[in-house]
C-alpha cells in the first residue's frame, strides 16, 4: 500500500478530532468561541459530518485514491500542528496531554513521511 503513511496520519488526525470534543476545542474558533458549550458541542461535532461525508467523497474517486488531495491534507497535517503550537497559550486551550500531543504530532509526522516518499 503506497499511501499507508497518508492513513495512518488520517487516522491519528480522525482521533484528534474525537479528542478535539473532550478538549471543547470550539473555544479556540472565533466563530465558536463565544457559544454556550451545549451549543458549541452541538455545532463543532455537527459539521464534522458533511466535513467527513466531503472528505471521503473526494478522497475516493472512481479512478482511486485522489492523489493530490492526499498531498495537500499531507501539508494540512503539518499546518495544523504548528496552529496548535501557535495557539498553545491560548487561555481556553486544553490540549494538555500527552494523548492529545501524540495525536496531533502523530498526524504531523506521518504526513509529513507519506509527503517525502509520495
Amino acid at each position: 500500500m503506497d499511501s499507508l503513511f497518508f492513513f495512518v496520519a488520517l487516522a491519528f488526525m480522525l482521533t484528534h478530532e474525537m479528542d478535539a470534543i473532550k478538549q471543547r476545542e470550539w473555544r479556540i474558533f472565533p466563530l465558536t468561541s463565544r457559544m454556550d458549550d451545549n451549543v458549541g458541542y452541538w455545532v463543532f461535532t455537527a459539521v464534522h459530518v458533511p466535513l467527513y461525508l466531503l472528505l471521503f467523497w473526494a478522497l475516493f474517486t472512481p479512478g482511486g485514491l485522489n492523489h493530490a488531495l492526499l498531498r495537500g491534507l499531507d501539508l494540512f497535517f503539518v499546518v495544523h500542528l504548528g496552529l496548535h503550537l501557535l495557539f498553545l497559550r491560548h487561555p481556553k486551550n486544553e490540549f494538555k496531554s500527552a494523548l492529545s500531543w501524540i495525536l496531533i504530532v502523530g498526524a504531523a509526522l506521518a504526513g509529513t513521511l507519506d509527503f517525502v516518499i509520495r
